[in-house]
């Protein structure tokens, strides 16, 4: 379990393709605290660390990622280079500062704006038809693994949706989400609690 607030940016270093992917992925943590087996969001998507190495500072990670998982991910995510938002899981006790966030991708949106406005950057994201009843006006959702607070809901004719949010300079700086352009792809998480509510609902009917 995670809480969307990205801890590093990490880039990722090498891919090598032996039936999965292995990505390894350098960052600035000490290696003494990633543990073999612990499982590191790497822009909201939950992977396991299965080795590592370096030193405090400059250290790297490698995870396996199934093709399952490069298939409902972002496109062109899985390259050497790019750069991700790293959070490792949540331990107990540990402040929840942002909502719930499983590391499950539920669908793939797309930027249709990217605007500053007053130093801070209006994204508008599109989405499919299938996340639409869970995207709510002042509901959370996570955008590449960054928690994130929906502003405005437009429903469009096609069923799709497109919601608006604020980055401010602060997340700008220390996300990945500072860099996105019109156009770019977007692995989004919904709100644990809409998933639940919206089971309840059908259930109800």
């Amino acid at each position: 379990m995670f809480t969307g607030i990205v801890t590093a940016i990490g880039i990722i270093k090498s891919i090598e393709t032996e039936g999965d992917l292995r990505v390894v992925i350098s960052c600035p943590w000490d290696p003494a605290g990633i543990d073999i087996g612990a499982s590191i969001a790497c822009s909201g998507v939950c992977l396991t660390v299965v080795e590592k190495g370096g030193q405090e500072g400059d250290a790297w990670f490698a995870v396996d990622v199934s093709g399952e998982t490069v298939s409902r991910t972002a496109q062109d995510q899985w390259r050497k280079d790019r750069r991700l938002n790293l959070e490792p899981a949540l331990r107990l006790g540990d402040e929840l500062g942002g909502h719930l966030v499983t590391g499950h991708v539920d669908a793939v949106g797309r930027v249709a704006l990217a605007e500053d406005i007053g130093g801070s950057t209006r994204l508008e994201i599109l989405a499919g038809e299938d996340i639409a009843p869970y995207v709510a006006e002042k509901g959370s959702i996570t955008v590449d693994g960054v928690s994130l607070t929906v502003n405005e809901v437009e429903d469009e004719p096609n069923g799709d949706v497109r919601f608006a949010l604020n980055i401010i300079p602060h997340t700008g700086e220390v996300t990945t989400l500072g860099d996105l352009s019109e156009g770019d792809a977007v692995n989004l998480e919904i709100d644990v609690l809409a998933r639940y509510l919206k089971r309840m609902q059908s259930l109800a009917n």
